[in-house]
């Protein structure tokens, strides 16, 4: 599970402050307007962001004073998921080892994770001979091989057409449940919030306002704003 207590957070002109749980195994998409503060609140349980209050757990140990890349998270980004100069194969073995030097089982794994996002025969690609979609597929692989019970996803697939969008949170959400991750999303789009989560944030001005199962969330009369 993770768990916000207390956490508080000041950019510009607006402090932020988070207490929320995300129980262990589920998917969550956070909404909200632009600014409110929902790629804050991921960098916060990464660990790019230190709160100036409060306390940021993961499965009930304190990480609050830990670098993110001593959490057991992994996080995928829009942009820059991978490195042109790599091929496919070499840009996920990067979340095995930064050295690319790796043994016989830790190949395997790279293998294996690409084979399971349909990279397989792409593996020896550079990132410009394939697809956009096949790009956020091999950040999706290397959060694979890197093996953390936390993913989180930062508008991962805004970029994406619809259909491609779509393929991928069902991805993600495959993943989700075979691995028992607990998956945090942020989203410009209900649509991929009722399509892959099973719960919804919705943050606005550096607060969560509500947080319940998404189909009731979005049924609700009670939030302003939504």
């Amino acid at each position: 599970m993770i768990a916000l207590e207390h956490v508080t957070f000041r950019y510009e002109d607006m402090e932020m402050r988070f207490d929320a749980q995300f129980p262990t195994a589920s998917f969550t998409a956070v909404i909200g307007p632009s600014g409110g503060g929902k790629s804050t609140l991921l960098n916060l349980i990464a660990g790019f962001e230190a709160p100036q209050a409060g306390r940021v757990l993961i499965d009930g140990t304190d990480v609050t004073a830990l670098p993110p890349d001593q959490r057991p998270v992994s996080m995928i980004f829009q942009d820059n998921n991978v490195f042109a100069h790599l091929d496919l194969w070499q840009n996920v073995a990067l979340g095995v080892s930064s050295s690319l030097r790796l043994d016989a089982a830790q190949k395997a794994r790279v293998d294996a994770a690409l084979a399971e996002v349909g990279l397989a025969a792409l593996a020896h690609r550079k990132p410009g001979e394939v697809s956009g979609g096949e790009r956020q597929r091999v950040a999706v692989a290397r959060a694979l091989v890197r093996d953390r019970p936390v993913l989180l996803l930062d508008e991962a697939f805004a970029a994406l057409g619809p259909a491609l969008r779509r393929d991928m949170l069902d991805l993600i959400k495959a993943m989700q449940q075979a691995r028992h991750l607990t998956v945090v999303m942020v989203t410009h789009q209900p649509e991929d919030a009722l399509a892959a989560a099973s719960h919804t944030a919705f943050l606005e001005n550096g607060h969560i306002v509500a947080l319940r199962p998404t189909a009731e969330l979005f049924a609700a009369e009670d939030v302003p704003g939504l």
